[in-house]
């Protein structure tokens, strides 16, 4: 494993390498985590690719220092940066996959909207942004709602108890209720939910414009969930399920995935 700080902007963005293989693989991690849980992937995918794995902002320890707000434009200077740096000492092509888990699952499915010439094939796990989440939309696509969001964060109670009695009438599941109280009981992961959703705002993909672009640009697009996850649902991607390019594979596992035991069926998802 390599370690490096790129330098954009203001910001200081903690980049890890894993692997040294000729194909360059752009790791995007989930919520609350980082780069480093891409190492559980050196040795099934080390030798065909170089995986790059960033820390995204208020996430790790990259240092983002450029407001709330990270744009697809800046994620994808900092990962040209990236590749451009070590090209210098290793002739790989420019082109790239994406292996991307939950919330860099929505971020990927950006870059899969925005930037289809880049990619040569993208694997996603359990990823977020196949569905509109109100509460995100709410909270990050509109002005008042970003002001309740923000106040939500710092005075949680009426939040929480709208989520009991959401559970109560079996609008919610144990598994969200769970999900909710363990990022919002702590002050400061309140105050972290707050930065890492508004930064990443700029990100909201457009279904019905990705499938166009799996089809227009033949991108291999592979889906893995677990069959008990109840963050993530599977069915989720069934709008993706006539597109020749799209396979999806479920397992029995939940939410969590980026785990040793199930490095090799994820790495399996490249020769697919």
């Amino acid at each position: 494993m390599q370690q490096h700080i790129i330098t954009y902007k203001k910001s200081f963005i903690n980049v890890l390498l894993f692997g040294t293989g000729p194909k360059w693989l752009i790791c995007l991690h989930g919520y609350g985590e980082n780069g480093y849980s891409f190492r559980v992937f050196e040795k099934t995918l080390g030798n065909e690719y170089t995986l790059v794995a960033i820390d995204l902002p208020f996430h790790g320890e990259t240092e983002w220092n450029e407001g709330l707000l990270m744009t697809p434009n800046d994620l994808m200077n900092i990962l040209n940066m990236i590749i451009q740096q070590n090209k210098k000492v290793k002739d790989k092509p420019s082109k790239f996959s994406v292996l991307a888990f939950s919330l860099g699952g929505r971020v990927a499915l950006h870059m899969l909207q925005s930037t289809p010439a880049e990619i040569e094939k993208m694997v996603l796990i359990a990823p977020d942004g196949l569905h509109k989440n109100f509460w995100y939309w709410l909270g990050t696509q509109t002005l008042l709602g970003n002001k309740l969001f923000a106040y939500t964060m710092k005075r949680p109670y009426w939040f929480f108890k709208l989520t009991q009695l959401a559970y109560k009438i079996r609008l919610l599941n144990k598994s969200i209720i769970r999900f909710v109280h363990y990022y919002l009981d702590d002050e400061k992961e309140r105050s972290l939910l707050y930065q890492r959703w508004t930064t990443m705002r700029r990100f909201k993909p457009n279904l019905n414009a990705i499938a166009g672009t799996i089809n227009n640009y033949q991108i291999p697009v592979r889906f893995l969930f677990g069959s008990y996850d109840r963050i993530i649902l599977s069915k989720r991607s069934n709008f993706f399920k006539t597109s020749k390019h799209v396979k999806i594979r479920i397992i029995n596992a939940g939410h969590q995935l980026l785990k040793e035991k199930f490095a090799k069926d994820i790495a399996l998802l490249f020769s697919q």
